[in-house]
C-alpha cells in the first residue's frame, strides 16, 4: 500500500501503457504491445515500488467476436488461456486489479451508443459484452466496474429519443448489478459511473459528476453500490469546471470511489495528458489532493491519461513506456508533497493574503 496523505494505492491501467499514441490528425507514433507485454510492464511498475493496482477494459486484453459473447469460458479458446496468463503475471508481482471496465465505444457497432443504442439489439448485445467484462473481472480479482459514458450520447436532436434514454441506460447499469448479484460475483466491492461532457459523441447523457450523482440516486435499484469515479483534470476541465469543487463535493455525498487521474486545458478536447503536464494545472491539483485529505477521503488514485505523443516513439517503446509510469507516479509523489506543505490559514488574513500564504507554503518560500 502507498498511503501517503490521501492516496491508498496508484493504478496504472492496461490502456495507458498500450496507447500508441495516435490523433485525429495523425497515426500511431509507437507500436501497440500485446496484452501479455502490458502484464509484464504492469509488474515491472510493481517490483520497481511505481505502482500497487491496474484496471482494464476488457478490449485491452482479449479480443471481442460478437458471434462468440462467451469465449471466455470455454476454455478451448485463446481468450481462455490470454486472460490466465495475464493473471498470473499479476499475480506473481502482487499487482491488484481495481476496476474492469466494458468497452462499448470502439467497436463500429456501437458508433450510435451501447447501453442507449436505439436499436434493441445493439443494446442486448451491449448487456451481453458488459456481462463477458463482469466475469473477466471476476476472474482477476477486480474490485469495481466502471461504466465510462464511451457514445451514449448524441449529436442531433432528431436521431434522439429523449423520452426513452435515460430509462435504457437504467436497465443497462441495474443489469450490472443483477449480473453480479445471480452469479455471486462476490469480488465487486462498488461499481461506479465515469461522466463526460463530449468526446467521442457531440453531447454525453452524464456529463459532469453531479448529472451521474442525480441519476443513481433517482434511477438505479442499487444506488448504495454505485458511486463516481470523476476523471479530473480532464473531464470536468472540459467544461470549465473545478476538480477541486467536484471532489468535496463527492465527498460530501459520499460517492466518491476513486480517482481518475491526468492533466488538461480547461476548455479544450480531452488532453489527458499525465498529471500535473501541460501548461496549467499545478495550483487546482494540488489543492484537489489537499481538500481530499482536508475531507478525510483515502482511496485509490488511477492515471488514467499517456506519454505526450511528441515523447513517444518506434525505437525503445518500451523503455518510453517505463519512463511514463516513473513519470506519473513521480507525479503524485509530488502532489502529495506540495499538498502536505499547506496549513490552514493564519486567523485575521483576506482571503487573497491567505492564498498567497498557501502558494509560499506550497512552494517552500520565505516570507
Amino acid at each position: 500500500m502507498y498511503n501517503r496523505l490521501c492516496v491508498t494505492d496508484r493504478s496504472m491501467p492496461f490502456w495507458c501503457v498500450a496507447n500508441p499514441l495516435s490523433d485525429p490528425f495523425g497515426g500511431p507514433v509507437q507500436g501497440k504491445p500485446d496484452s501479455l507485454e502490458v502484464a509484464h510492464t504492469l509488474a515491472w511498475a510493481k517490483t520497481q515500488g511505481l505502482i500497487e493496482a491496474t484496471s482494464f477494459h476488457d478490449d485491452d486484453l482479449v479480443r471481442w467476436d460478437p458471434n462468440r459473447p462467451d469465449d471466455d469460458l470455454d476454455p478451448t479458446s485463446e481468450t481462455y488461456k490470454r486472460l490466465r496468463d495475464i493473471r498470473a503475471v499479476l499475480r506473481k508481482a502482487g499487482v491488484k486489479v481495481n476496476a474492469a471496465t466494458c468497452s462499448l465505444h470502439g467497436n463500429p457497432l456501437f458508433r450510435a451508443g451501447g447501453l442507449t443504442n436505439p436499436d434493441p439489439r445493439i443494446r442486448a448485445l451491449a448487456a451481453k459484452k458488459v456481462e463477458r467484462t463482469l466475469r473477466i473481472g471476476a476472474l482477476l480479482g477486480a474490485r469495481h466496474y466502471i461504466y465510462w459514458v464511451a457514445r451514449d450520447g448524441f449529436e442531433s436532436y432528431p436521431g434522439t429519443d429523449f423520452s426513452k434514454v435515460y430509462d435504457w441506460l437504467a436497465a443497462g447499469l441495474d443489469h450490472v448489478t443483477d449480473y453480479i448479484e445471480s452469479q455471486k460475483l462476490t469480488n465487486y466491492k462498488g461499481a461506479t459511473v465515469e461522466p463526460k461532457p463530449n468526446e467521442p459523441r457531440g453531447q454525453m447523457f452524464l456529463p459532469t459528476a453531479g448529472h451521474a450523482v442525480g441519476f443513481i440516486m433517482t434511477r438505479l435499484k442499487k444506488p448504495e453500490f454505485w458511486g463516481v469515479n470523476p476523471e479530473l483534470l480532464q473531464h470536468e476541465g472540459m467544461t470549465l469546471l473545478n476538480s477541486v469543487m467536484t471532489v468535496s463535493y463527492l465527498c460530501a455525498v459520499k460517492k466518491l470511489k476513486f480517482l481518475h487521474f491526468g492533466s488538461q486545458v480547461k476548455g479544450q478536447f480531452d488532453d489527458d495528458f499525465p498529471p500535473l503536464v501541460g501548461p496549467e494545472g499545478l495550483k487546482e491539483t494540488v489543492w484537489m489532493f489537499r481538500t481530499l485529505a482536508n475531507c478525510g477521503w483515502k482511496g485509490v488514485v488511477e492515471f488514467d491519461c499517456h506519454m505526450l505523443r511528441c515523447d513517444g516513439g518506434a525505437e525503445n517503446a518500451e523503455e518510453l513506456r517505463r519512463r511514463f509510469i516513473r513519470a506519473c507516479s513521480e507525479a503524485v509523489d509530488i502532489c502529495v508533497a506540495l499538498a502536505e506543505r499547506i496549513r490552514p490559514p493564519i486567523p485575521g488574513l483576506t482571503q487573497g493574503e491567505a492564498d498567497l500564504e498557501a502558494i509560499r507554503q506550497m512552494c517552500a518560500l520565505p516570507h
